[in-house]
């Protein structure tokens, strides 16, 4: 049962849930439109956490890496857009000790920490609206792109002691993302949601609310639904850590529903 009261006060200290949110694109951040309205809601549906282990598609590497900074900098890891995305600062404070936490727990991973990354844009586009003080602690974990679904899913398990510990775990991606056929949809002025992306994101919808992980974990070798909906995996991959650090005994919540572009699910899932 989500404490709606919590947010409104000090940091909670019961159980906290688990979130995944299609963040899709950077312009979210600073335009006033449905997923926007949609992130800062989300910020109003958990108790405000200690902090925030924040698991982006935006990096995406070979290794386990945590940022270490007790002041992680803004990131604008993208470029073609307006001036003001790039002016956009997301102050947080980083949280050293929960860094160095999250690498003994990761220590069969060879995880280390870093200080030359920060907060990319698939982490503060939707923190800037959660959390627009920028009062809650973040610290990023990447996504090692050696790894094989199930090894995510296994390494994600080892963090689920966080949760009993006010850490707020938030997986940034995307359900769909096939990036060609946004661009293609954009230029065309069209907004139609292909029928293999309405499959797969159904496909998702429907493992998630069943609590089976194993399909969620195998989804990406689906056929041609899934090459489709993922060209790549990076931004499917933070599906798989909030859903391993998911119960069965966690209710089930999906506040942000629909597709941008066509091609992007902007899907969200709370769980417990």
């Amino acid at each position: 049962m989500t404490d709606h009261n919590a947010t409104a006060h000090s940091p909670s200290t019961m159980r906290m849930p688990v979130m995944f949110v299609g963040h899709g694109s950077p312009m979210n951040a600073i335009e006033d439109n449905r997923w926007s309205q949609g992130f800062t809601a989300l910020g109003q549906m958990v108790p405000k956490p200690r902090a925030i282990l924040a698991v982006s598609a935006h990096w995406y590497v070979p290794g386990t890496y945590l940022t270490g900074e007790a002041q992680p900098k803004t990131i604008h890891d993208f470029g073609g857009f307006p001036r003001p995305l790039f002016e956009v600062q997301y102050p947080a404070p980083g949280r050293p000790d929960l860094a160095t936490q999250v690498r003994q727990a990761l220590d069969h991973h060879d995880a280390q920490l870093r200080t030359d990354w920060g907060l990319d844009h698939g982490t503060w586009s939707v923190l800037k609206w959660m959390f627009p003080d920028a009062d809650v602690p973040v610290v990023q974990l990447s996504i090692d792109r050696a790894l094989s679904p199930r090894a995510h899913f296994e390494l994600a398990r080892s963090l689920t002691d966080l949760r009993d510990q006010g850490v707020l775990v938030l997986g940034s991606g995307n359900t769909v993302h096939n990036l060609r056929d946004a661009f293609h949809q954009m230029k065309a002025r069209t907004h139609d949601t292909p029928a293999w992306a309405q499959r797969f994101d159904d496909a998702v919808l429907a493992a998630v609310q069943q609590h089976d992980a194993d399909t969620i974990v195998g989804l990406l070798d689906g056929g041609d639904d899934a090459r489709l909906a993922h060209p790549t995996p990076e931004h499917y991959l933070p599906l798989i850590y909030a859903m391993a650090l998911s119960d069965a005994n966690d209710p089930v919540r999906t506040p942000i529903v629909g597709f941008d572009a066509g091609s992007l699910s902007m899907r969200a899932f709370i769980w417990g």
